[in-house]
């Protein structure tokens, strides 16, 4: 999408467990009932003692083993010390992230993790790829806001759509310029969907879209972006306009960057100064196949996210 991809019941069910080179794999249901989501993989140091640990959410679409394969990430944080945890909430593949019930479910896994492997006084990060960096953001929003009894020390985001508002009207210009006998499926989808979770168009429902939205540029108040003026965050994005004016017909009005560096910016000068904006080029590419595309998992270099992780990782 745009730029947005026999059992033991203890607190979990735990269905599988891989002891790997420096990690473990442990596979968990929630509920025996449902085994399509509200689930997660954990992916946890063998060899080194854990000294954080980690929620890693993948995109629309997706699920904790598409993550295994796109991205070396949790495993190299295993090998780092970090304990991470890669979910699929109780709103499914499908999820909108920034969500209510996403948000929710979100909070219940967090916390119930944390009891189950004794986490409490360990750092804790959340970050994502697409709207899985949207539901992270947001999370971190917040838990600032409400309070959470886990508050991430360090947020981030790999090129997530973070302003809802600016999502529509960019997807409306696509169907636009597409005309009506090309219509783009999946952004007329994600229209339709925008309506249904945000009750409303922009014209009907700008408060909804600041609501439920990490970041809004129309926002001049800054109500959900000023929430991380003292929390670390990073984002990271390739900008290949080439590509996507070539493969897909999409230019600036619809693709992540204008509301991540705007976000970054925002912060910057909200007197942030742990809040990072990088830029790739020639990164992104998808698997299985090696598959060229700029909004991938591959574009963050996963020892420079740990090793940024890591400098926030006081208790």
């Amino acid at each position: 999408m745009r730029t947005i991809r026999c059992s033991l019941l203890l607190s979990g069910l735990v269905l599988l467990s891989t002891v790997m080179r420096a990690q473990k794999l442990e596979h968990v249901y929630l509920s025996s009932k449902d085994t399509a989501s509200n689930r997660y993989i954990a992916v946890i140091p063998e060899k080194v003692p854990v000294k954080a640990w980690m929620f890693l959410l993948d995109g629309f679409g997706a699920s904790p083993e598409n993550v295994l394969m796109e991205s070396t990430l949790p495993k190299y944080a295993a090998t780092q010390g970090i304990l991470t945890v890669i979910p699929l909430l109780s709103t499914g593949s499908l999820y909108f992230g920034s969500d209510d019930a996403s948000q929710r479910s979100l909070k219940e896994q967090i916390e119930g993790v944390a009891k189950k492997y004794g986490l409490k006084d360990k750092p804790f990060f959340i970050g994502g790829f697409s709207i899985g960096g949207t539901c992270a953001i947001k999370y971190a929003e917040l838990a600032v806001n409400n309070n959470y009894p886990f508050k991430p020390k360090a947020a981030f985001g790999i090129d997530p759509p973070l302003d809802w508002e600016h999502y529509y009207r960019g997807a409306e210009r696509v169907i636009h310029l597409s005309g009506k006998e090309h219509v783009n499926q999946e952004v007329a989808y994600m229209i339709d969907r925008i309506k249904k979770e945000i009750k409303g168009t922009p014209e009907q429902a700008l408060g909804n879209f600041y609501a439920n939205s990490p970041y809004s540029f129309s926002d001049t108040t800054q109500s959900a972006v000023k929430l991380l003026a003292g929390t670390p965050v990073m984002l990271v994005s390739e900008p290949d306009l080439q590509w996507w004016l070539k493969e897909r017909g999409y230019d600036l009005a619809f693709i992540n960057i204008a509301d991540d560096a705007g976000f970054i910016n925002e912060l910057k000068h909200l007197g942030n100064k742990n809040a990072v904006l990088v830029t790739t080029f020639g990164k992104g590419y998808r698997e299985p196949g090696h598959v060229r595309h700029p909004h991938s998992w591959s574009i963050a270099d996963s020892s420079d996210v740990v090793q940024w992780l890591f400098r926030f990782s006081r208790p």
